[in-house]
């Protein structure tokens, strides 16, 4: 469908929702309807520049993309409610870009946002006992965006993923949060035109995992996360690496120095092996991070191991992992040989932008090979609550003693969300 097209059918739809959401009940005891009619259209657009110069491949990827969601949450009856969101993925101008093999043009660099509209998110909620529970399509992620380590959306992308589920999160224990889900299909960021036999079928996933997490906030030096993850593919062919167990523990924390400083500290462990018809030997993951919060900026010093041996490594497969190991995504797989990843971090507030920036050292797990080295900034700012224009770069220089390519990449967005 034309660009110009699908923002006609989303206007249209969003103008029908909206009149929908406002209009009076049926009568004035009909509790049903209006919880039905009583809810709140949600819309957000994200128009995005993407540059991508990586050596080894001639041309440069030039892609400009549209994001657009609407969706709609009904008001709560007896506990219940629905929501549902459409989002479409649309390009604009010409195709000079490998959109993840699903465009026809492989000779470009690879920017990962297919063309598709779909149903992103479709589920019925119910909450109550200080308990929600979710049936349907929906996100499923135990930590604030962007930092997914494990589940996530993989937000920075313009189609999100996104899962069919049956999630319960409860907190009804003091400064305790506990979840669980039951993963029944993963509806990647590739969309309907990207199949990869047998494991990824127009899109999707098929799944038989399950998610455990609980986070405690009650302790004075910080909060404690455990995890489960039990990721089953099972289309998988049997020798496959993603089908693991892993479980963890993590404690993040600050202490105040004084009224205006305050040292931040986090400590994380996780050990990964095969489950149900995956095959990989045991490897184990570490994150330590020590830094300090001063008047609203943050610097602080990661580092990150993720185990490998040559053959099976440490994985993230359903994690949000553009935000770790660079934005130049050269890691987003962890490389058999496992990687080590020391890198700097600061944030900071510029005339009410955000200012992020890091770099860093990579080597690989296995025999120390120099992986490179990477510079990553970034400049945002959200105008009025809903109106957010940003710039962002990323400079990955290789190592010839690993062998990936140096790689740059730029992009220029604007976002309106309501």
């Amino acid at each position: 469908m034309p660009t110009m097209k699908k923002l006609t059918a989303l206007t249209v739809m969003a103008t029908g929702l909206s009149s929908f959401a406002i209009a009076p009940p049926a009568t004035a005891d009909d509790a049903f309807m209006e919880a039905l009619t009583g809810g709140k259209v949600s819309f957000s657009a994200r128009a995005r520049y993407e540059n991508v110069d990586q050596d080894g491949i001639d041309k440069e990827a030039d892609a400009y993309t549209l994001r657009t969601t609407l969706g709609y949450k009904t008001g709560a009856f007896h506990g219940f409610s629905g929501f549902v969101e459409f989002e479409d993925v649309s390009h604009l101008g010409s195709d000079k870009f490998n959109a993840a093999g699903t465009n026809g043009e492989p000779s470009y660099p690879i920017v990962a946002d297919p063309e598709g509209t779909e149903v992103n998110q479709a589920y019925l909620a119910y909450n109550n006992f200080d308990t929600t529970f979710k049936f349907g399509r929906q996100i499923v992620t135990f930590r604030g965006a962007p930092f997914h380590r494990f589940i996530g959306t993989v937000g920075w992308r313009q189609n999100w993923q996104t899962f069919d589920a049956f999630s319960i999160v409860n907190k009804s224990l003091p400064d305790t949060t506990l979840s669980y889900a039951y993963l029944n299909q993963v509806h990647t960021i590739f969309g309907e035109d990207r199949t990869v036999a047998p494991i990824l079928n127009d899109g999707d996933i098929d799944m038989d995992s399950h998610l455990f997490n609980i986070q405690y906030s009650g302790l004075p030096i910080g909060s404690l996360e455990g995890y489960a993850y039990l990721l089953d593919y099972e289309d998988a062919p049997d020798d496959n690496k993603n089908s693991t167990a892993t479980y963890g523990l993590r404690l993040a924390g600050a202490q105040p120095v004084n009224d205006d400083f305050k040292v931040i500290y986090t400590a994380e462990y996780a050990t990964q092996d095969d489950y149900a018809d995956g095959q990989m030997d045991q490897q184990d993951y570490y994150l330590l991070e020590l830094g300090g919060k001063y008047k609203g900026w943050l610097l602080k010093l990661s580092h990150e191991v993720q185990e490998g041996d040559g053959v099976d490594a440490f994985r993230t497969p359903l994690g949000t992992n553009h935000a770790y190991q660079g934005w130049a995504d050269k890691f987003l797989s962890t490389p058999a040989q496992g990687l080590q990843d020391t890198y700097v971090t600061l944030v900071g507030n510029i005339m009410g932008a955000k200012l992020v920036a890091a770099y860093h050292d990579f080597e690989t797990d296995e025999n120390s090979l120099d992986a490179g080295e990477e510079f990553d900034i970034m400049l945002a700012k959200t105008f009025k609550k809903h109106y957010t224009l940003g710039v962002k770069y990323a400079d990955y220089n290789a190592d010839d003693e690993f062998g990936l390519t140096d790689t740059e990449k730029f992009w220029l967005w604007g976002q309106v969300k309501f």
